[in-house]
């Protein structure tokens, strides 16, 4: 009950310090747009190109970071030297403790140079030209490195680790008897860890991507310091964005008017709407295969 009064009671001051902003711009504010509309100055405001880089950044990172670690962590449960897991275990938890600020750092002095950049060019000049991705991959990027993929790139290195580690666990709490009975049906290591072991922690896995995600769309420092923070209409992996979390932390303290305070409060309410539906979403998507994998077990 103490945890649902403090969500409600978060929604409820969102939901009352954004009236003004949702009785002046309503709808508007959300639809999607070719042309950025953020002027603090005459008061004019449209939030789509934050939600937009909060969703593509958020959708950059989860691609790369699931099977990554899923691997990992099927690496660390079935497949490690005991020797070594130790200490795998000890840096794939090392690594999910790191703070944000300091990926940050790492990404502007390091990462952005050496990777992102490399990476931007050849996406620019390969997928660049396809008919279909040439609004994805549309250049130049920035010299800095700065831009939404660096963002995406950044935020699957921070959410690989809680993957991870939440998935390795649920492959050792899975009995000994599924690995068994499927070895003693003449399956392989890789058939039973497929065929068996996934399939039955799928429910498990789920959760630990949405865990992953739901870091992902409320991340904030990282994000901000590599990702450009510029409000254009392009929406280019390659341009420098926003992201809700993002524009929130940059222009908050200095909102120039009580509008301008206002329709940042209403970016940080759609934020906590989009989680709170992500989260319902995952309860049904596990709800829904653990109740199938147990009409499974039973037929």
């Amino acid at each position: 009950m103490t945890i649902l009064a403090a969500v409600v009671a978060i929604g409820l001051m969102l939901w009352n310090e954004s009236g003004v902003a949702r009785a002046t711009f309503g709808l508007r504010f959300l639809i999607p747009s070719l042309q950025s509309a953020w002027d603090p100055v005459n008061d004019r405001y449209q939030a789509w190109a934050f939600i937009y880089g909060t969703l593509i950044t958020s959708g950059i990172a989860i691609a790369l970071a699931v099977p990554v670690g899923v691997g990992v962590a099927v690496f660390l449960a079935e497949l490690c030297p005991p020797w070594l897991h130790t200490s795998l275990d000890w840096l794939v938890e090392l690594l999910a403790a790191i703070p944000s600020v300091v990926y940050g750092l790492w990404g502007i002095f390091v990462f952005l140079p050496v990777v992102v950049e490399p990476v931007g060019k050849l996406l620019e000049s390969s997928l660049g030209r396809v008919p279909l991705l040439s609004l994805l991959f549309a250049g130049p990027m920035p010299a800095s490195g700065s831009s939404r993929l660096a963002a995406g790139l950044i935020l699957s290195i921070m959410i690989l680790p809680t993957i991870a580690a939440v998935t390795r666990d649920i492959f050792r709490a899975i009995p000994d008897a599924q690995r068994e009975a499927s070895l003693a049906l003449g399956a392989t290591r890789w058939e039973t860890i497929w065929r068996a072991l996934i399939p039955y922690g799928t429910s498990g896995i789920l959760g630990a991507v949405i865990l992953g995600l739901g870091r992902a769309l409320g991340e904030t420092m990282a994000v901000t310091m590599v990702i450009g923070n510029s409000i254009e209409s392009s929406p280019s992996l390659l341009r420098p964005g926003y992201t809700m979390s993002s524009v929130i932390a940059n222009e908050f303290a200095e909102a120039v008017s009580k509008m301008h305070t206002q329709v940042l409060v209403e970016v940080g309410l759609i934020l906590f709407v989009m989680t709170l539906l992500l989260n319902a979403l995952a309860r049904l998507l596990v709800w829904r295969v653990a109740r199938r994998s147990t009409m499974e077990v039973r037929a």
